[in-house]
């Protein structure tokens, strides 16, 4: 099976003002792409050629082929991340993931500064996750390419890309501006509820 990069699940536009057509523009349809493509390119012709992109992901880690794993992961992680952006997000959670949010991390505004100091504290680019850790919710970031979903144990619930293509045209280098309106306006947490849900 090869990767693809999905349709996004909103209008370019949808995200604006918090995030521009432009970004998503630049995003989607060249970064993700560029990492689908080479990632396709690796696997022609090699038993990854058949399996599921999460497989790939975990194959490529698993026998050390990192330069397989560096796309892949970008790959799989984007795709992950376009979900994890709502035009209606930002507020809080409610059932299941609310009760486990103020269990584990104190609740969504204690989540919200953990997330915080994990996104702007993690150095270089990378990728900053709401994860179930066989069922208790953690806070964690991954560097470059690396994925929540080559982790064993852990099941992502969200992502935020902190790669700076993914806010140097609408914040320039203000890291910290993007991760708060991530949490504002953008997190959604109806796709993180259906993850934790799945994972139970």
């Amino acid at each position: 099976m090869t990767f693809i990069v999905p349709p996004l699940p909103y209008d370019q536009a949808a995200l604006e003002p918090h995030m521009s057509a432009r970004t998503l523009s630049f995003h989607h349809d060249k970064h993700h792409l560029a990492y689908v493509n080479k990632a396709n390119e690796l696997i022609a012709g090699t038993r990854y050629e058949t399996m599921e992109p999460i497989d790939v992901v975990r194959g490529a880690k698993a026998e050390g082929n990192q330069k397989l794993f560096n796309q892949a992961g970008q790959a799989w992680n984007h795709s992950f991340l376009w979900n994890s952006l709502s035009p209606n997000g930002g507020g809080a959670p409610t059932g299941e993931l609310a009760a486990a949010l103020e269990r584990d991390l104190g609740g969504v505004e204690k989540f919200g500064e953990a997330f915080t100091a994990e996104s702007v504290g993690h150095f270089a680019s990378g990728w900053a996750w709401l994860v179930a850790d066989k069922g208790a919710l953690k806070v964690i970031s991954t560097h470059d390419a690396d994925t929540a979903i080559a982790h064993e144990g852990l099941t992502p619930l969200l992502v935020l890309d902190l790669w700076e293509h993914a806010y140097y045209l609408d914040y320039q280098n203000a890291r910290p501006a993007f991760v708060g309106t991530y949490l504002k306006s953008l997190i959604n947490w109806d796709f993180a509820a259906q993850n934790f849900a799945a994972a139970a």
